[in-house]
């Protein structure tokens, strides 16, 4: 089992990961583990390949939202190996109703958020259905502030 030296470890590299976003507004790492203390995967929001994501694609909120694909997702979809048991980590203090399902479904056991970093806008309503959907399947959520 990893511990709050790890988590906090592993948070600073979705820290990092966001970076990597070109979404000027709203920049979010994700990283999955294993209890090993391996990274089995690594993601952060941004437009699917091929799609255009000039600048001003990203300033339209409406064009950016149905075109984003989220940090979460992305570490999801780039994994190359079997994520039962892992440990999901996000740079930000939420995971939404669109990302836990599919969290959820890849056998990830554990999510680690950043409290320190709460997401623009409302997402309270999305968190929350997201908390009980992830308590249900009996995934722990633990809440961690960088």
């Amino acid at each position: 089992m990893l511990d709050a030296k790890w988590d906090e470890r592993f948070l600073y590299l979705a820290e990092h990961v966001s970076t990597w976003s070109k979404d000027p507004s709203t920049k979010v790492g994700a990283v999955i583990a294993d209890e090993r203390r391996r990274v089995l995967s690594l993601g952060y929001n941004g437009f699917p390949p091929a799609v255009d994501d000039r600048e001003e694609l990203y300033a339209d909120r409406d064009m950016k939202l149905k075109n984003i694909v989220h940090a979460e997702m992305n570490a999801l979809v780039l994994a190359r190996t079997d994520l039962e048991g892992a440990t999901l980590y996000c740079s930000i203090s939420c995971i939404c109703d669109r990302c836990i399902g599919p969290i959820i479904r890849a056998g990830i056991r554990r999510v680690v958020v950043n409290t320190g970093n709460p997401p623009r806008g409302n997402w309270d309503a999305s968190w929350a259905f997201s908390k009980n959907m992830a308590t249900q399947a009996g995934v722990e959520i633990v809440s961690f502030l960088l």
